[in-house]
């Protein structure tokens, strides 16, 4: 799903774009949007935030953008117009919002968006008097940002929003100056569901990686995959300084009663001040899949007091914490783990466990480094050595741990050639034309600029060699769609346009 995510985001880039450079491939494939913005000054940011309208784009050129005052986004794009921040293509490094010269107060959030279906890209928000970017829209996507030296959390969700994902994002080195509070990243208090983290890194922050605590919200859901937190609790100079240190707040309540429901997957909390993974009466149910948590004051921490409603624990290493781990809930499934079925994780397992290669340079496309962290060395006895819980695995059985030990890029899968179908746009039915080298077993799927799947077949083998297939359009509404072929361990991606 991150792959899609990010396809699809790249996807959204590229139409975009497209509209406005004369000398654009297959420019005859693109229909017309709302007018685009290019943008160089605070000011010009300011009027294009303005004038924007759904399915509109404001491409916005490296550099120091200084602010005095506050932004507030207000209007909406729709699910197939969304509108969008994006970094000008010719840029070779990035553009900063700088608010540092506001002063810290809770009124002076950087950016507020209350608007819907927003696509927010490439930006760097630093200094804040508060909240960096604080979101009480839905069904937004922000990629590939960061969020440091902000006076308060630097991303909250809050104010009911649902459905927001944040995609390869960092959040760093938030510290108020009381030295007491500002998280990573939070989705709390009144935060609607749904809301996603995929590929995001907090660290350093003064209070913890990712707070769920609730206050005017209850039974809501949000899901983590492959997120890192790590040293939270510290600040930027190496201190410990006073907030609480975790690196994955679950949630916690005034009253003790409130379910914030959370879904852990391929996540890594490492040498956070107090708790990797901690409970803080939450009521609700948790779930961790092929997580790690290394070197944390207590790695896994659910209590007895307050009891959470279900834990579940599969396929996950809990290494050198300072105390004992705890997994008290009502109902529990705690199975495949490092520390079950006669096995015991230690350093010898893993390439490495230098903490300090969790903040390594995000790749081009922003997605996650790769790094030798907390990955097994090929002769650990935690391969192998996990349950089926629906994620994609290598050999046998799934690995223990954040990370497969052997992995199949997208080279390595069945493909020769990119699919690609024809016509396109199509307005009643499409040719699909793929290269397999193998006989092979494939999905067809389509999904929607945010995500959401459309449409299935039916898993079916094809030969190998040259297949073709014809996909009709039936209800599927006019706009921008991305078509995913998908095998038993990768997949491959394209692009559909519907017209009437």
């Amino acid at each position: 799903m991150h792959k899609i995510l990010v396809f699809i985001v790249t996807l959204i880039t590229t139409f975009s774009f497209a509209l406005h450079k004369k000398d654009a491939p297959n420019k005859h494939l693109y229909y017309a949007l709302a007018a685009d913005f290019v943008v160089s000054t605070p000011q010009e940011l300011t009027n294009a935030l303005s004038a924007i309208t759904a399915g509109g784009t404001i491409f916005i050129r490296e550099g120091s953008y200084v602010f005095t005052s506050r932004i507030s986004i207000s209007k909406s794009g729709t699910s197939v117009n969304l509108i969008s921040i994006l970094p000008h293509p010719d840029n070779t490094g990035r553009a900063k919002l700088d608010f540092s010269s506001m002063a810290e107060n809770s009124s002076n959030r950087a950016i507020t968006l209350s608007g819907s279906f927003w696509h927010i890209k490439g930006i760097d928000i630093f200094g804040a008097g508060d909240n960096g970017l604080f979101i009480g829209g839905s069904n937004n996507l922000i990629e590939f940002c960061t969020f440091s030296e902000c006076k308060d959390s630097g991303l909250q969700i809050g104010s009911g929003g649902s459905n927001n994902t944040i995609l390869n994002c960092d959040s760093f080195n938030n510290a108020d100056s009381a030295v007491e509070n500002a998280d990573g990243f939070a989705c709390k208090l009144d935060a609607g569901t749904g809301n996603k983290f995929i590929g995001c890194r907090a660290w350093q922050n003064l209070d913890d990686g990712w707070d769920g605590y609730i206050r005017g919200a209850d039974n809501i859901t949000t899901t983590f995959t492959n997120c890192w937190a790590f040293k939270n609790g510290y600040l930027k100079n190496g201190t410990i300084g006073g907030g609480d240190g975790n690196g994955f707040k679950t949630g916690g309540s005034d009253d003790k009663l409130l379910k914030h429901n959370a879904i852990y997957k391929n996540c890594l909390a490492v040498g956070n001040v107090f708790d990797g993974f901690d409970h803080n009466s939450n009521r609700g149910n948790v779930e961790l899949y092929n997580c790690g948590a290394y070197g944390n004051g207590k790695n896994i921490s659910f209590s007895s007091s307050n009891i959470a409603n279900t834990l579940t624990v599969k396929n996950s290493i809990s290494l050198s914490g300072t105390s004992s781990d705890s997994f008290s809930a009502t109902t529990t499934n705690i199975t495949n783990n490092s520390w079950q079925n006669g096995l015991i994780a230690n350093a010898a397992d893993f390439v490495s466990l230098d903490i300090n290669l969790l903040s390594s340079p995000r790749k081009v496309d922003g997605s996650l480094p790769d790094i030798d962290f907390m990955k097994l060395v090929p002769d650990s006895d935690l391969i192998d050595k996990g349950v089926d819980v629906g994620l994609s695995y290598n050999g046998i059985a799934p690995d223990l741990g954040a990370f497969e030990s052997i992995t199949l890029g997208i080279d390595n899968f069945m493909f020769e050639q990119a699919i690609f179908n024809y016509p396109n746009p199509f307005s009643t039915e499409t040719h699909v034309v793929f290269h397999t080298k193998a006989t092979t077993t494939i999905t067809i799927s389509i999904y929607n600029l945010m995500g959401v799947n459309v449409f299935n077949t039916t898993k079916k083998t094809y030969p190998a060699g040259k297949n073709s297939i014809i996909l009709h359009r039936n209800k599927l509404a006019s706009g921008n769609y991305l078509l995913v072929l998908e095998g038993n361990s990768n997949q491959r991606t394209s692009r559909l346009i519907t017209i009437q």
